[in-house]
């Protein structure tokens, strides 16, 4: 894999990063797109193989993958409340482990999300 697709990629983990109360989370939503999946439906797939990964582990599903809802605008300034979720780097790393092989994002998380 090219270094400056692995670079690229690493910093988008990074700057989509957030914090609260001392623990960093990413977005559901915002992790869709760096992975590389098109379709919300698909990518729910792929953090209900990571739940049953987390809880196969022992740990508390709630803990990594607390549900949130997000407003966002449509069209002639109306809104529309959607699902998504605040992931830790567990629940981040459970994804990648899920994820397509293929996706070259995919393989790049793996290995961002496991430190």
């Amino acid at each position: 894999m090219d270094r400056q697709i692995i670079t690229r990629l690493t910093k988008n983990f990074e700057d989509y990063a957030h914090q609260e109360k001392g623990v960093e989370f990413w977005f559901a939503r915002d992790l869709q797109k760096l992975l590389g999946y098109d379709k919300w439906e698909n990518f729910t797939n792929i953090i209900e193989k990571a739940k049953e990964a987390c809880k196969n582990s022992q740990q508390v599903i709630p803990d990594h993958f607390p549900d949130v809802r997000k407003t966002i605008g449509m069209p002639k300034g109306a809104t529309k409340e959607i699902a998504d979720y605040k992931l830790t780097r567990y629940a981040c790393y459970l994804i990648a482990q899920n994820g397509d092989p293929r996706k070259e994002e995919i393989a790049v998380a793996q290995a961002y999300f496991v430190t």
